[in-house]
């Protein structure tokens, strides 16, 4: 999850909004895809104000004083829904999951998620992709960089299968370096990481 989600820091225009004619800059925190804010704090005039809540706002006046409010999504949007529409769309993450000892094999569910994964790069103007490998524990660390760059390389070829140009897509392998289960759950370390902007 993202630490600080969004935030706007804009000089003061000439709506109706209270404190608009002294203001000289506002914060306004944006909330996350989930409705969730992250915080940040805004120092002026040797007070830290912090702001935690979707909405939440500062108006710095010219004089230094601040005036903290909410705003209400409607009046943001009214105001800022151009900025907000131009911005690039968020990050997406997809991972894949692969057969023990498999460069190529997806699992089953895995399957869907490679539909939705191409659907979604197929929808982006010009997304940027990468594209990382992992393995299990099980092997020798020169097996695991080597069968991790293989997944990595495989499902590349799935996105340029798609009709996604690949050329600038890295594909990088990291054999075990990164777990993120151990145990009974080891199977989800068998995996690649997509990430685009």
């Amino acid at each position: 999850m993202e630490l600080i989600t969004l935030i706007w820091l804009v000089a003061a225009t000439a709506f109706a909004w209270p404190h608009d004619e002294m203001a000289s800059q506002r914060v306004t925190l944006l909330p996350s895809a989930n409705g969730e804010a992250g915080a940040v704090v805004v120092s002026t005039a040797g007070i830290e104000h912090l702001l935690n809540k979707p909405y939440a706002s500062l108006d710095v006046m010219h004089n230094g004083t601040a005036i903290e409010t909410t705003r209400s999504p409607s009046e943001v949007d009214a105001r800022y829904g151009l900025l907000l529409q131009a911005q690039p769309p968020r990050p997406q993450s997809f991972q894949l999951y692969f057969v023990n000892g498999s460069d190529r094999q997806l699992t089953v569910e895995s399957a869907h998620v490679l539909a939705s994964l191409q659907a979604y790069l197929q929808s982006r103007p010009s997304p940027e992709v990468t594209v990382i490998g992992h393995t299990d524990r099980t092997g020798q660390a020169a097996g695991n960089d080597a069968l991790s760059l293989k997944r990595a390389l495989s499902v590349r070829e799935l996105i340029h299968k798609a009709g996604i140009a690949t050329d600038n897509i890295p594909a990088l392998g990291r054999g075990a370096r990164e777990p993120l289960m151990t145990g009974d759950q080891e199977h989800l370390n068998r995996r690649v990481e997509i990430h685009v902007r």
